[in-house]
């Protein structure tokens, strides 16, 4: 069994600057050549790195809300990409040695599928794509192989994970109640009526009250709403769902939470406005009963157990491969306008004594 090695050595092969302004539009990452990390024979580079980082470096932006913050982002989220670019190998590896194949037809038609689904099917652009993203078709084809075989192999190690005993969705429900907590509810239909610019308010009311003696008569709320209801909810019979009593306004609050089910309100004016409400179904705050969230619960364990059975394979692989990690993701410890330097090899408080000791 290999050994797994976590070094952070010195190294000459690059430099991560971080180039942070007051201006957060000016925040960014800045890469040289060199190696990132190396699994058994293989070589993970910056440029690697760099590629997966920079799709995401806006949204980091846009969630910093200082200069500070966004560093230690961009330190959190190079680990955990660098970590997924090392187990991603490990996995391709894991495969093979297992003399796993994807069929080559597949491999087409998932290629054939990706041009269709994001290009519309045009291959000129799609290699214009190419050409930007500086990957070659060939590349592309060997990076979507590899997604492919990660896809498979991570469903492989988890999908034995399916089945949930009674007990344990007994003992979930139990520790983890609160979350099945509820508020009380009306699943509702409206009718909303508002005035024209040539209509009277007496009219629309006359309009209102003649809605109501339709239902009155027993005629069905869903076919009158779509007849007169003037909201966006018209074309659907004015089904609203499920509303809590605080996503209603008061005074509609009010009249729907006092129906029973099954009936409907009185002409209800808010504003310029009327509306005409009617119950479907009522529920009280509180917790849910297990049955009814029982599949819930069968979901979250079997997404439990199957996080904890990928990761266990995960560390399984880790630990039989050679991992050398080159980058120091060395968090900036000043909060100003200056450069800031993220550098491949000792952590920085060593760099920092090296420095001082005298030569």
């Amino acid at each position: 069994m290999k050994h797994l090695t976590l070094l952070l050595i010195s190294s000459l092969f690059a430099a991560i600057t971080v180039c942070a302004q007051s201006d957060p539009n000016s925040w960014d990452v800045k890469y040289t050549n060199g190696i990132a990390a190396q699994v058994e024979d293989q070589i993970i580079t910056l440029e690697e790195l760099r590629r997966e980082i920079a799709p995401l470096i806006p949204e980091i932006r846009s969630k910093a809300r200082t200069r500070f913050e966004f560093d230690q982002y961009i330190a959190q989220v190079t680990r955990e990409i660098l970590q997924n670019l090392v187990d991603r190998v490990l996995i391709v590896r894991d495969f093979n040695e297992k003399g796993y194949q994807i069929p080559e037809s597949y491999l087409v038609n998932e290629y054939d599928d990706y041009v269709i689904k994001e290009f519309n099917g045009d291959r000129s652009e799609f290699l214009e794509f190419l050409r930007i993203q500086g990957k070659s078709d060939l590349q592309f084809r060997a990076e979507l192989k590899e997604r492919i075989i990660v896809n498979f192999m991570r469903n492989e190690m988890t999908k034995s994970q399916t089945e949930v005993s009674p007990q344990k969705i007994r003992t979930y429900y139990e520790k983890n109640k609160n979350r099945f907590y509820e508020e009380a509810a009306v699943n509702v239909n409206m009718i909303t009526l508002t005035p024209l610019a040539y209509e009277s308010a007496d009219l629309m009311r006359q309009q209102a009250d003649a809605i109501v003696a339709q239902l009155d008569a027993g005629e069905d709320f869903a076919e009158l709403a779509k007849q007169y209801s003037q909201d966006d909810k018209r074309s659907d019979g004015g089904a609203w769902g499920w509303i809590n009593r605080d996503e209603m306004l008061p005074v509609l609050a009010d009249t729907a939470f006092a129906l029973e089910v099954d009936q409907h309100s009185q002409p209800i004016q808010q504003g310029d406005n009327l509306f005409i409400i009617e119950v479907i179904e009522k529920r009280e705050e509180g917790i849910q009963e297990l049955e009814k969230v029982r599949n819930e619960i069968e979901l979250a364990i079997t997404q439990q157990l199957a996080r904890q059975a990928a990761e266990r394979w995960l560390e399984r692989i880790r630990k039989k491969a050679y991992i050398k990690y080159f980058l120091d993701e060395a968090a900036p410890r000043q909060n100003d306008n200056s450069p800031v330097e993220m550098k491949i090899g000792r952590p920085a408080l060593e760099a920092e004594d090296a420095a001082a000791e005298p030569s």
